[in-house]
């Protein structure tokens, strides 16, 4: 099985993934970013998109990665990756389940104001301008299909363990 995060950079995908890792018996993570920061490796460079997501190859290399994981080590794979395009989820999820992979979908949701605040509050990565220019388009992909596509966390007043607790019950009941 597949414990997909999704959400906007801020809302707490990679801290709750590494919380909930634990809770689920046989899981590990697998950050789809790893595949597009392979492909950004590529050299010389694939036309830029601005994006590594728009690039054709990065959707099926995602999920043939994740099956092939799977095939290997069983259990399941928890994978924080934001993903705001309709097309692109439905073609990854597509994908899995062509392959009998079972995906479970949440996203992490909070507040513009609150994910505002912890883009700019970020103590790792500091404030990230790129971060910043998703929050309009993950506010239309919430409006428009993804919080009807997943199971909807808000974690506007949850600690990143809270949601991970959350979303253990739910996946293990």
């Amino acid at each position: 099985m597949i414990v997909w995060l999704n959400g906007t950079h801020g809302a707490g995908k990679t801290t709750t993934a590494a919380l909930l890792q634990p809770l689920i018996p046989d899981s590990r993570i697998l950050d789809a970013e790893k595949v597009g920061e392979t492909l950004m490796d590529i050299q010389p460079g694939l036309p830029w998109l601005d994006n590594f997501q728009h690039w054709p190859p990065w959707r099926p290399l995602v999920v043939e990665t994740a099956r092939r994981v799977l095939d290997y080590t069983g259990g399941t794979l928890v994978m924080p990756m934001t993903v705001l395009v309709e097309e692109y989820w439905r073609e990854i999820s597509t994908g899995l389940a062509g392959y009998g992979v079972p995906v479970r979908h949440f996203v992490l949701h909070a507040d513009r104001e609150t994910l505002r605040g912890r883009i700019e509050g970020d103590q790792v990565l500091g404030p990230s301008p790129f971060r910043m220019e998703y929050l309009d388009p993950y506010a239309e992909a919430a409006r428009t299909w993804l919080h009807a596509d997943a199971e909807v966390v808000d974690t506007t007043r949850l600690t990143p363990a809270e949601a991970a607790a959350w979303i253990a019950k739910a996946v293990n009941t």
